[in-house]
């Protein structure tokens, strides 16, 4: 099997490839993938020369590129997008033109090639927000909240429409918050550890009720896989690990782990729309694939501190990026009191 992967170098990307070349000896992969801002080819180094990997560098709106890098391949998994929150309430363009026009450029293309399978991966963002109750099935209307969550909405709906009007073997996969190695550091863990380590403080929106879903992203990149493998075209999948935590948990757990006292915490301005709670029934992919996670919060917390700890080199590269400085500085460095 050769699958393009879209934005592999990205932190759910590469763990997919990596995952998976590790897994399959048979399996070959192209990574198209335009190296934005938290694009890093340092993510798979180790596979660089592996005869089952190619990377191409470009952007999934370019329908040259896609073409070359589509052709000879069977499957596609499509992970490319802009899809932090904040940056999005900054600059919506981009997460337009890549999460919304890119997939359009990627479906014709894939219909043109004759895929046998596209799996689009998404985003439990898209249902909105819940109150204190109650879960997100495949049947809970999309109600986006956020530049972000809309442009995801949108590329959830393209790919629908392909599967319908064209008869398009398209899966799409709605998964609530990742964590892991090699997550870029603006996302909530990766941040708070990184800062925890240099004893600065730790930006904790509003009071820190906020309530998240969490899966590590090994379980995520294995539910990918086997939906690869035995998914139903035209069907949505919810992706999820029963581990809900309010952000204050989340990173009071994160200081618990690594030693550091809780007075580093800093509540700070909340985000513009920011959805209370997310929480994600994946009932249905348990019940009809037989896919289970294998992560509890707890290991995959200390797991993760400790991959942080022991990877300074790969975030500290990251952090001396002016892109980096630029966006922390313009959005969390007035919340702060830093500007």
């Amino acid at each position: 099997m050769k699958i393009l992967v879209t934005g592999g170098c990205g932190f759910i990307g590469s763990n997919f490839i990596l995952q998976s070349l590790s897994r399959d000896s048979s399996l070959s992969i192209v990574n198209l993938d335009k190296l934005t801002a938290v694009g890093n080819r340092e993510n798979l180094k180790d596979i660089e020369d592996d005869q089952r990997y190619l990377f191409i560098e470009g952007d999934i709106a370019d329908p040259v590129v896609v073409k070359r890098a589509i052709d000879g391949c069977s499957n596609v998994v499509h992970f490319a997008a802009e899809s932090h929150v904040d940056r999005s309430i900054l600059d919506p363009r981009e997460f337009y033109r890549t999460n919304v026009e890119g997939t359009l450029v990627l479906l014709e293309e894939a219909k043109r090639s004759g895929v046998e399978r596209f799996v689009h991966v998404s985003t439990d963002e898209v249902y909105g927000s819940l109150g204190k109750d109650g879960s997100f099935t495949e049947e809970t209307p999309i109600a986006p909240n956020s530049p972000y969550a809309a442009s995801k909405a949108a590329s959830d709906l393209l790919v629908r429409s392909y599967f319908e009007t064209y008869g398009f073997p398209a899966i799409t996969t709605r998964c609530c918050n990742n964590y892991g190695p090699y997550q870029f550091p603006e996302k909530l863990i990766p941040l708070m550890i990184i800062r925890s380590l240099e004893d600065a403080a730790l930006p904790v929106y509003g009071d820190g009720s906020n309530v998240r879903d969490w899966i590590h992203v090994e379980d995520h990149c294995d539910a990918l896989r086997c939906l690869l493998e035995r998914g139903v075209p035209g069907e949505v999948y919810n992706i999820g690990a029963r581990s809900e935590k309010a952000n204050l948990e989340i990173v009071n757990a994160l200081l618990e782990n690594l030693g550091k006292p809780k007075s580093l915490i800093r509540f700070v301005e909340d985000r513009p729309g920011h959805d209370w709670r997310y929480s994600v029934d994946p009932s249905k992919i348990e019940r009809v694939l037989g896919w289970k996670p294998t992560f509890t919060l707890e290991r995959g917390l200390k797991e993760t501190v400790s991959w942080y700890v022991s990877n300074r080199d790969w975030w500290e590269a990251i952090r001396r990026r002016p892109s980096w400085k630029e966006f922390f500085d313009s959005w969390y460095g007035e919340r702060l009191g830093d500007n």
